[in-house]
């Protein structure tokens, strides 16, 4: 364990402390944490949990064992099966370069791990694209789907498919969807407006609900427009704005039918990628880095409107995989995942309304992953503090953009990714989402289970974890799913998770 805060580590302490003595998480009436967020009542239904599991904890751990530890430990009751990826957030065993959980095989899986679908692909549901050829090699001829779902079944446990928008280059039919960027170069990203994708995600969608009695599906597109990409505002990435998509045939087309001028659209990325270019070099302009920032968008208003068309390709694609799942089985469930930089990047708040994105899910997956939020959030504000917002010291910088969030008491930026964020984060952040959906679906919060950090980061403890999740209910959440994957989950810290959970049935 490293060492933390010690003014973070008395909020983490004080919290678990005013926990113990509430009999139900659910309870009506103010709250100590978050208490200025408005949001409807706690609903009346039974709190759920869940987990994502990737197939590869099944194999190495036996499927019957893997479902008792979630259940005994964990109070698990759903299953977030990780059916289609080719990355490693998700699936495979440990990230490389990390310790170990105390379950499972201690060796790296590198040699073989490949991605792709973990179920059994049906031809006739994948006719109208290019991606025919997706199964995952990674385990043989095992079928994930066909292995766990009775199994679960016994068990009374549900079982949804996680399906997560990450390819490879190498995965045949890639390079003819692939993105294109301002330099006119394929990318590994694939474009959400190329019809073969969108039947892509369709097909997958329907084959598993129409192939496997499943309970519905949980689908994970972590993809952020051109102009935060242009800016790095986000978490996991550099700034790279040469790199923005997508340009391609199908965009410019799409373009042509909004009445955007992609001629103006390419230049004003051009502009755009001088002024962050420049920014790194530490040349200011005469009227300061914001100011700047803001004429180009000002007199480039297709920087926008460019980045609006991306947000619409990827909800119709949204749509489109939940209509697909209601015309397979209508009485299945479909949910979105809410990627991170939404809890802390307020330009991604504003092309995120909770109220549009519920109108297209039955539940809306909430990213508030607290402690490594602390090492995400701080490198967001050191990658806005180093373009935009330049003129500001990042200290400031911070300070302001927690006013903006409604967040409450976190730590320094220095101190930010050692501290994690804090119990109230959470709370928070779940109250703003149960908001924002206006009843129109359930919101799961997303909670951090030991999701890998710098050696310098928080690592959490069963205490965390314990903390997090009564946060998550007492904001009213209608349940939640321990994530990102069993995997790299430390078996006290999910024992941590399902008795807080266990807690809040108590009530």
């Amino acid at each position: 364990m490293k060492t933390h805060n010690p003014a973070t580590q008395m909020h983490r302490r004080e919290f678990i402390e005013k926990s113990a003595g509430v009999a139900a998480l659910a309870a009506t009436g103010p709250l100590a944490i978050g208490a200025a967020v408005t949001a409807a009542a706690p609903p009346r239904t039974r709190q759920t949990i869940g987990i994502q599991v990737g197939a590869g904890s099944f194999v190495d751990e036996g499927t019957d064992n893997v479902l008792g530890i979630l259940q005994e430990r964990g109070a698990v009751d759903t299953i977030y099966l990780t059916t289609f990826t080719y990355g490693r957030g998700l699936s495979g065993r440990q990230i490389p370069g990390h310790p170990f959980p105390d379950h499972g095989v201690p060796e790296s899986d590198e040699s073989f791990f490949h991605g792709g679908n973990y179920a059994t692909p049906h031809a006739e549901f994948y006719r109208d694209t290019v991606l025919k050829h997706t199964r995952a090699p990674d385990h043989g001829d095992l079928d994930i789907v066909a292995t766990v779902l009775p199994a679960a079944r016994k068990r009374g446990l549900r079982v949804f498919c996680s399906l997560e928008d990450v390819f490879r280059s190498d995965v045949p039919g890639v390079k003819e969807v692939a993105e294109v960027d301002l330099q006119g170069r394929r990318t590994g990203t694939l474009c959400l407006c190329h019809p073969d994708v969108r039947a892509f995600w369709t097909g997958l969608a329907t084959d598993l609900c129409q192939s496997y009695d499943i309970d519905g599906i949980l689908f994970f597109n972590e993809r952020n427009g051109p102009l935060l990409n242009a800016l790095g505002a986000s978490h996991a990435q550099s700034i790279a704005s040469s790199r923005v998509t997508c340009f391609c045939a199908h965009h410019q087309r799409a373009a042509a039918e909004r009445g955007i001028d992609f001629a103006r659209v390419r230049q004003g990325y051009r502009q755009l990628d001088q002024f962050v270019q420049a920014a790194l070099k530490g040349e200011r302009p005469s009227d300061g880095y914001f100011v700047e920032f803001w004429r180009l968008l000002v007199e480039w208003p297709e920087i926008i409107a460019w980045d609006r068309l991306f947000d619409a390709a990827k909800h119709r694609v949204l749509a489109e995989v939940n209509a697909a799942v209601k015309r397979a089985r209508p009485g299945l469930e479909v949910g979105f995942h809410i990627e991170h930089v939404n809890s802390f990047n307020p330009l991604f708040r504003a092309t995120r309304r909770y109220a549009d994105l519920a109108t297209k899910a039955d539940f809306l997956k909430v990213v508030v992953y607290n402690n490594c939020g602390g090492e995400r959030y701080a490198n967001f504000i050191r990658n806005v503090g180093s373009t935009v917002f330049r003129d500001v010291p990042k200290e400031e910088l911070l300070r302001f953009n927690n006013h903006l969030l409604n967040y409450g008491d976190e730590a320094k930026l220095d101190q930010l990714a050692a501290a994690g964020l804090t119990p109230d984060y959470v709370f928070r952040e779940t109250r703003r989402a149960r908001a924002g959906v206006q009843g129109q679906c359930k919101v799961l919060p997303g909670i951090d289970i030991g999701i890998p950090t710098g050696k310098n980061s928080r690592q959490a403890s069963a205490e965390d974890t314990y903390a997090a999740v009564t946060a998550a209910l007492k904001a009213g959440a209608d349940g939640l799913i321990l994530s990102r994957k069993y995997s790299e989950m430390q078996l006290a810290n999910l024992a941590a998770a399902g008795r807080a959970g266990r807690d809040a049935a108590k009530g």
